[in-house]
């Protein structure tokens, strides 16, 4: 580890340049000091995108490293007592892929001015676009003091580095408060995401909504499973290698379609599938005996996350059966009470998923550059919030009164 100062409170910021310089229990005390609990609160609750097992495996992997244009940069606040206090997925960037949160216009517009956008400090999961908590302090006294020591040390690395700006995204709305409070800027958008209104079952999910909607579901979903198709979940210990390899498969195919070059690899889904077989939910499709579809969730304490979804044989609304009904029906039968299924997607609002808000927070250093970067926010938020009112209009659902 790299060793930058900080005297605040008899506490130290480290930077460590890999996740496996980093003791795993105190990074998992910092990012679900819950264990797995769910939290009344919300804030708490376990995601495991943020866990060390899965940021570690992202990088033993070889998905994340400098050849990647993902450098580890770790931040660790460090207590009295020697132990974290405080941690930050952190990454120096040449490049602004695998983010989903975009700023490809910043960088044309900095560079045509004459500036050097990248390297650039991103703060975030890679490849996720997971909300959560980015700015990982345990519960407890001193939250506030430790999240702002955190944001201040980031900005100090990214001086250091000779970093343009400090991109801090899919974090929660209470570090997005805090970080606007002290200088950053604060931008906004929307996912849609199906939350559990006491439903029960599906059925009832299905009563909810209006008849024609109701209607189109079902034939939908009728749809999805003809030509002799059904549906599997898998998850735990039933989760062998050669799942791994028929999703690979699966991940490989759509992926080099829509964006070119997948991100993650065969090593990476070993790895998480070894490590945290009890949090992963494979969602399979098989026709006539042999697996040609499939969906990647993580299960959270009270979340169930949608990752990836691939095919190798294109059936009308069989993307919808796998990533959509067949993830609500999950977190009915598991009591869990949301499931967010990826970034984009105004077709899900049909589907009962509902728009919500994702936040990022934004540090620039150049002061010009940051007024003009202000100002496009200012206008962004409001499109957003214009956006997701007329999208909730839209909603599925029984009309009251």
């Amino acid at each position: 580890m790299d060793h930058s100062e900080d005297d605040r409170d008899a506490m130290r910021v480290q930077v460590a340049s890999a996740m496996a310089d980093i003791d795993r229990a105190g990074w998992d005390q910092c990012a679900n000091p819950q264990g797995g609990a769910a939290d009344p609160s919300g804030e708490f609750s376990y995601n495991p995108f943020i866990s060390w097992d899965f940021l570690e495996a992202l990088e033993a992997s070889g998905t994340v490293s400098a050849r990647t244009g993902w450098l580890p940069r770790h931040l660790v606040l460090e207590g009295p007592d020697g132990h974290p206090a405080g941690v930050v997925p952190c990454y120096l960037k040449s490049h602004s892929q695998g983010e989903y949160v975009f700023d490809y216009g910043w960088a044309d517009a900095y560079e045509r001015a004459g500036g050097h956008y990248y390297p650039k400090l991103q703060v975030s999961v890679p490849f996720s676009p997971v909300p959560g908590r980015r700015i990982l302090v345990g519960a407890g006294e001193g939250v506030e003091m430790r999240r702002r020591a955190l944001a201040a040390a980031l900005a100090e690395l990214a001086s250091r580095h000779e970093a343009s700006s400090v991109h801090v995204t899919f974090l929660s709305e209470p570090e997005w408060k805090t970080l606007g409070d002290i200088g950053y800027l604060q931008r906004t958008d929307q996912q849609f995401h199906w939350v559990d209104q006491d439903f029960g079952s599906f059925d009832g999910f299905l009563d909810s909504l209006a008849s024609r909607k109701r209607k189109a579901v079902r034939k939908e979903r009728a749809k999805a499973l003809e030509n002799n198709i059904t549906i599997e979940w898998v998850t735990g210990s039933d989760i062998t290698e050669e799942h791994w390899d028929f999703f690979l498969e699966f991940y490989l195919d759509t992926g080099s379609r829509k964006w070119g070059r997948p991100y993650l690899n065969r090593t990476f889904f070993s790895l998480i599938g070894e490590r945290m077989a009890d949090r992963i939910l494979l969602i399979m499709a098989r026709r006539n005996g042999r697996y040609i579809a499939g969906a990647l969730n993580l299960i959270g304490s009270d979340t169930l996350y949608g990752r990836n979804w691939g095919c190798i044989e294109h059936h009308d609304c069989l993307h919808f059966e796998v990533c959509y009904y067949q993830a609500i029906e999950f977190a009915l039968a598991k009591g869990l009470t949301r499931v967010e299924a990826g970034a984009q997607g105004a077709h899900k609002l049909a589907r009962g998923y509902l728009p919500a808000t994702t936040f990022s927070a934004h540090f620039i250093l150049d002061p010009n550059f940051r007024s003009a970067v202000d100002d496009f926010l200012q206008q962004e938020r409001q499109h957003v919030a214009w956006e997701q009112e007329a999208n909730a209009e839209h909603a599925p659902f029984k009309k009251s009164g």
